[in-house]
């Protein structure tokens, strides 16, 4: 099959939409379908299946901002569009961004299915802006991904039940979805590894995210500052963002062991998982945070935000991994007792690591794959009960005017003095006829 990937946000794999993205690619190459993929990655220009976008000015201070969340993006051609989906059996969006609503519209006039997948929150964007709060801005931000986007798409995919649930409740109708999982890779499995020599004594805390607002690393931050064991925990952050140096500066002034800090390859996020004592969540918004499975896969306990706007709150087993949001007191009490009770947390483990069975990435993609291929079977279906619609309509009116010619002709022989020939009449006519005649004899 040939599918389109459109993707107004690429670049590095340094954010989940990207990440998400990536793994689809890969899973629908190694299945042998043929894949293209738009997107404004220029490096990529030149390289067969790539097609590169123009760039989105936003003007400096938009620019600045977007920037510093290390993705870029990009603006309506189309010219590039319309030769990467030219022969597309189906195509899916990753986003509902600024390009969308003409790339959508395009892309429909052009007769192509389109699917599209969720990835993005309002609060990822609002929270940028201060207004993170505001129920009625991120009303008005889901209505515009809304028109973007997902009104004209064939099937939506969404991570996760929850973010469908959030998003139907905003638009006020029932989509046409499926949820299926952006699993988590075959590579986080359990594996005994040593800690590093100079963190032997200490309890370590993982943390794996995007450093933004919404992130929420300085509750991590201040729950060690005030956990009983502060001496002993040492904090490791995965991952980069604009709020970095704020979260590197505050943790180097107030805590006994610095937080340590990095954006780690695949194979180093695995050892450093398998390192670690505890994953903390202090995340106050986010969509299905893969990090946090991947790191519970890997068997690790998590500590998670009881927020209203995130859905990794549904990984807890157990009310003892919730903590109150935005509640620094609070999770220092759940680390503190997670240290104080190692069986426990041993228990907790094994529950999790058979829970984790259902989010395996291979199974996840092949639902992805799955969706793509009956969305391209069902609107070849569609097209082909169109065509035999039109052809029987035709076939209908054509007979309908050999019809009327036949009784013309018999007329013009009647009014010519000839012997009409009739033509056959119909069952109504037979039947009209005959429904007279009785008539008349009664």
């Amino acid at each position: 099959m040939k599918i389109t990937i459109i993707c107004e946000v690429l670049g590095e794999a340094n954010n989940g939409t990207s990440v998400a993205a990536y793994n689809l690619i890969e899973h629908l190459k190694a299945k042998g379908h043929e894949v293209k993929v738009v997107c404004p990655d220029e490096e990529r220009r030149g390289q067969e299946g790539w097609y590169v976008l123009p760039r989105l000015n936003l003007g400096h201070i938009a620019n600045r901002i977007i920037a510093r969340n290390n993705v870029i993006l990009t603006r309506f051609s189309r010219e590039v569009v319309g030769e990467a989906i030219k022969d597309a059996d189906v195509v899916h969006a990753m986003t509902p961004l600024f390009m969308m609503r003409k790339c959508s519209k395009f892309i429909k006039r052009e007769g192509k299915p389109l699917t599209a997948g969720f990835h993005a929150q309002a609060e990822n964007f609002t929270s940028h802006i201060g207004l993170m709060g505001s129920r009625l801005i991120n009303h008005i931000l889901y209505r515009w991904y809304d028109g973007n986007l997902f009104r004209r798409v064939d099937c939506i995919h969404y991570p996760t039940q929850f973010i469908r649930d959030v998003f139907e409740k905003q638009v006020g109708r029932r989509t046409n979805g499926v949820v299926i999982s952006n699993g988590v890779n075959d590579c986080f499995v359990p594996r005994p590894t040593e800690k590093p020599e100079e963190y032997r004594d200490k309890f370590c805390v993982l943390f794996i995210g995007r450093f933004s607002k919404e992130k929420s690393h300085k509750t991590l931050l201040k729950a060690v500052k005030k956990s009983k064991y502060a001496d002993r925990i040492q904090l490791f952050f995965a991952g980069n963002g604009e709020t970095e140096k704020k979260v590197r500066r505050w943790g180097d002034k107030r805590l006994p062991n610095p937080p340590v800090i990095g954006f780690y390859s695949r194979d180093e996020l695995v050892k450093l998982i398998n390192s670690c004592d505890l994953y903390c969540h202090p995340a106050e918004v986010e969509i299905e945070a893969i990090a946090c499975l991947e790191a519970i896969s890997r068997g690790l306990v998590p500590v998670i935000a009881d927020s209203p706007k995130c859905a990794t709150k549904g990984f807890a087993l157990d009310k003892r991994c919730l903590f109150k949001v935005n509640d620094s007191a609070d999770l220092a009490r759940r680390i503190d007792y997670f240290i104080e009770h190692p069986e426990e947390r041993a228990a907790l483990r094994e529950r999790y690591l058979n829970e984790c069975a259902s989010f395996d990435q291979q199974s996840c993609m092949e639902q992805m794959e799955q969706m793509l291929l009956y969305t391209a079977a069902k609107a070849k279906a569609a097209e082909k009960a169109k065509a035999l619609a039109a052809a029987e309509a035709k076939a209908g009116a054509s007979r309908e005017r050999a019809r009327i010619d036949a009784g013309a002709k018999a007329l013009g022989e009647i009014l010519d003095g000839a012997e009409p020939v009739l033509p056959e009449p119909s069952d109504d006519a037979v039947f009209i006829a005959e429904a007279n005649e009785q008539a008349e004899n009664t």
